[in-house]
């Protein structure tokens, strides 16, 4: 049934225009459909291009079992649900019901709307929040799912999302008066009654770790359980099975508590007190905790005086809402909840204090206006394991980038995996004809003083040769806002700046000017896919290993040490590996796309491990010479001119 489906007049043949078939695409959809037959475990690492989301679609579908299938971006998850799906189920003539389900923040909250329609009207209240809020609310008559990524009225990252969205913490459950017009319950009782359901690896991964403390559950029981872009499934579950509190849950508490004072117990004047001083220790701390975008320790940070003075304050605020709210039990819902949340905040902060417990990373980061505390377990491959016993079924990890040089171990190791099956399929794309990668000759050493300049001096006669049309992505925000900033005063083409403005609308202006160099980071490593000759040179700033500064890569290395690993070659090395992969995806996306990979690093050729990271790359044609880049960009010119 597989191979037919598969075939040049099966039914993909019919659906898709021009389909040809792929020997990796059918061998991994065999491969899943075993593993769906078997209840086994199956990594599949499918190189760009393999077609591998219907290589998982066609044999989920075919089961005919309950299917759940993770993503590791809203984006794919949009795409899955929207495009793909439908596509694959008028091929195969599916009948069954597929739901999409999203994390609560994506959901309106009608209650928390209506309060904060009333609470918009005092004389304090910001007029551009009102009239969005108006515009949420004319909207929340006419939507179905409430989902606000459909609400084109407000921007993705509007300051009154928060606001009008509910959490797990402040949720009121049943007690809510809109309960039974709830878009997440709604969602949630299509998911419940769906066949296939398609979330993102955040959603799934909260679910597990709110299923473990025995609070209800949001993702339905499945057969078969599927995730694309796994290779960011051990870090997020790390997130998920550790333990945070940060200054938005502190003020967004202080926010409802206001509400209350203002709407249901106005003879409370104690109440704006002890919203006053939530916020304020809150900001205390921030304040306290240093530069924004920082990353630090917080075993290190809680033995300064200054921290343990902001702390005390802040758990002083933390007491004084628990005493006041105690006296309004049972007057107001919204108040109700929150005595519940400060309870919450107060046993969490004091459980991120006791950085006695082995096994855990203690570290913070700070944002401009907050601050977030973390603990993260060293290793989840014990608790996913358990979950994967638990619930028995098939499960299927596939991403472009899962292997170290042909070897799962760093992948399936970290997730506690014991796969009966796992394989590499290349990709179909001609690389030798395709591409060039250049390490150029006479590079800076990495991190060496004025490594921006000198960058900026070798490759901005490349970047104008070639009409921009070119991602530069960088190892750390630092070295993007000084290459941006370099690149502007000397290039004559557009440069573009991760971070200035939306992910979404920054690569819709690139695509829009088809002459640009966008400077970007983390963001901008995987996850976009921009085809044809509007993208046809990628350089890379350094080889991408994590600061050695990073709280939770020392904890890791530690961790490994005390096991008596190598710290470099188990943890650092595999990381760097499969992110660089990551970015390299980026240049060739399309078996008509052509382009240049750049790498500033000399240690890909000078030192042993460089051989490790060239042989996970595509076998992609190697020079060290610019001029040899200039010229093949510019037979790409020519041709597509």
């Amino acid at each position: 049934m597989i191979s037919k489906t598969f075939s040049a007049d099966g039914a993909l043949g019919k659906v898709i225009p021009g389909f040809q078939p792929r020997q990796p695409q059918l061998d991994m959809a065999e491969a899943v459909s075993q593993a769906i037959k078997n209840q086994s475990q199956l990594v599949v690492e499918a190189g760009t291009g393999t077609g591998k989301t219907f290589a998982y679609l066609v044999p989920a579908l075919l089961s005919g079992k309950k299917t759940i299938i993770s993503t590791g971006s809203k984006n794919l998850q949009e795409q899955l649900f929207h495009r793909d799906l439908p596509l694959m189920t008028e091929a195969l003539g599916f009948f069954g019901q597929v739901a999409l389900l999203k994390g609560r923040s994506n959901y309106l909250c009608l209650d928390r709307l209506s309060r904060q329609m009333l609470e918009s009207h005092n004389h304090q209240a910001d007029p551009t929040l009102l009239s969005q809020l108006v515009k949420v609310r004319s909207w929340s008559s006419e939507t179905k799912t409430g989902d606000l990524g459909d609400c084109d009225a407000i921007a993705e990252d509007s300051p009154v999302i928060p606001t009008i969205t509910s959490t797990n913490d402040n949720c009121l459950g049943k007690e809510c008066p809109s309960y039974t017009d709830c878009f997440v319950l709604k969602a949630r009782k299509k998911a419940m009654d769906a066949d296939v359901v398609v979330v993102n690896h955040h959603l799934f991964l909260a679910d597990l770790a709110i299923k473990e403390t025995g609070f209800g559950e949001l993702i339905p029981e499945a057969d078969v359980f599927i995730f694309d872009e796994a290779h960011q499934l051990p870090d997020i579950a790390s997130q998920y099975f550790g333990q945070s509190v940060s200054s938005r849950q502190i003020q967004e508490l202080a926010k409802d508590i206001e509400i209350g004072y203002r709407t249901e117990a106005k003879d409370m004047r104690q109440l704006q007190k002890v919203g006053d001083s939530l916020v304020q220790s809150a900001m205390d701390l921030r304040i306290g905790l240093g530069e924004p975008g920082l990353r630090g320790n917080w075993r290190e940070a809680i033995a300064s005086t200054h921290i343990v003075r902001d702390l005390q304050r802040l758990r002083d605020a933390i007491d004084f809402a628990i005493d006041v709210l105690k006296l309004a039990l049972g007057r107001s819902q919204l108040l109700d909840a929150a005595f519940e949340r400060a309870n919450v905040i107060k046993g969490r902060i004091d459980r991120v204090c006791d950085v006695s417990i082995t096994g855990y990373s203690y570290w913070f980061d700070t944002t401009p206006r907050h601050f977030a505390l973390h603990i993260t377990p060293l290793s989840v491959a014990d608790k996913f394991h358990e979950q994967i016993e638990m619930k028995q079924g098939s499960w299927i990890f596939t991403s472009a980038t899962l292997a170290v040089n042909d070897d799962f171990g760093h992948f399936t190791s970290r997730l506690g995996l014991r796969p009966a099956q796992q394989f590499s399929l290349p990709s179909p794309f001609d690389y030798h004809q395709q591409a060039k990668l250049c390490v150029p000759r006479y590079l800076p050493e990495p991190n060496s003083p004025g490594l921006a300049d000198k960058l900026v001096r070798m490759l901005a006669p490349v970047i104008e040769q070639n009409q921009g049309r070119c991602f530069f992505l960088c190892t750390s925000h630092s070295m993007m806002r000084e290459l941006g900033e370099r690149f502007r005063e000397t290039l004559t083409l557009p440069v573009l700046l991760q971070g200035e403005t939306t992910k979404q609308k920054t690569l819709a202006e690139f695509m829009e000017l088809g002459n640009a160099l966008l400077v970007a980071t983390g963001a901008f490593w995987e996850g976009i896919d921009v085809r044809g000759d509007t993208l046809s040179c990628v350089i890379i700033d350094k080889l991408p290993f994590t600061a050695p500064d990073d709280p939770l890569l020392k904890a890791r290395i530690e961790d490994c040490r005390l096991k008596g690993g190598d710290p470099f070659a188990q943890v650092q090395l595999p990381d760097a590996v499969i992110t660089l992969k990551q970015g390299v995806g980026r240049l060739i996306r399309d078996k008509k796309d052509k382009g240049t990979l750049i790498i500033c690093d000399n240690r890909l050729v000078t030192r042993d491990y460089g051989g490790i990271f060239l042989a996970s790359l595509p076998p992609i044609p190697r020079t060290r010479d610019l001029a040899v880049v200039k010229d093949f960009l510019a037979q790409i010119s020519k041709t597509t001119d």
